[in-house]
């Protein structure tokens, strides 16, 4: 009778495992598969335009208030972010009720242009534009004479 297969210590001296060179290839083809991971993720940033889009929304309720609630109404732009205050006789106080709390810019947002946009009790206000601008992306929120907010990506 033959032996089906073959028992005991294999003939040819072969051990069982990887070889160096083999873990080394499948470490190169883990590395390539996370880089492409990480790539393709995206820019967990808010988009600059969302961004603009935001802080034009909030204008607009800041022209709301004051025309409601028959006082000025300004938003406070700076570096680092924007808040809105009411002007009374002789002080400004801070306006932090929801949806006035003070916003930080997202990171490496800059700013330029108007610092202090006022609506008065009928919504009027100065011209006012702020530019924001990340990196190479650039978008423009711009306020009218009357109130009106409008907003500029690109």
């Amino acid at each position: 009778m033959t032996p089906t297969s073959g028992t005991g210590p294999d003939p040819w001296g072969r051990r069982a495992g990887l070889t160096l060179v083999e873990l080394m290839v499948v470490l190169l083809v883990l590395g390539v598969a996370a880089t492409a991971v990480v790539m393709t993720m995206p820019d967990p940033r808010p988009g600059l335009g969302h961004e603009a889009e935001v802080f034009a929304a909030r204008l607009v309720r800041a022209r709301e208030e004051a025309i409601l609630t028959n006082r000025t109404v300004e938003a406070a732009v700076d570096a680092d972010g924007y808040a809105f205050r009411v002007r009374r006789p002789g002080r400004r106080e801070p306006l932090a009720t929801p949806p006035f709390e003070p916003v930080q810019w997202s990171a490496a947002v800059q700013t330029r242009g108007a610092e202090t946009v006022a609506f008065d009790p009928t919504g009027g206000t100065e011209p006012a534009q702020i530019v924001l601008v990340r990196d190479e992306a650039r978008a423009r929120v711009t306020v009218d004479t009357g109130g009106e907010v409008r907003v500029h990506v690109g």
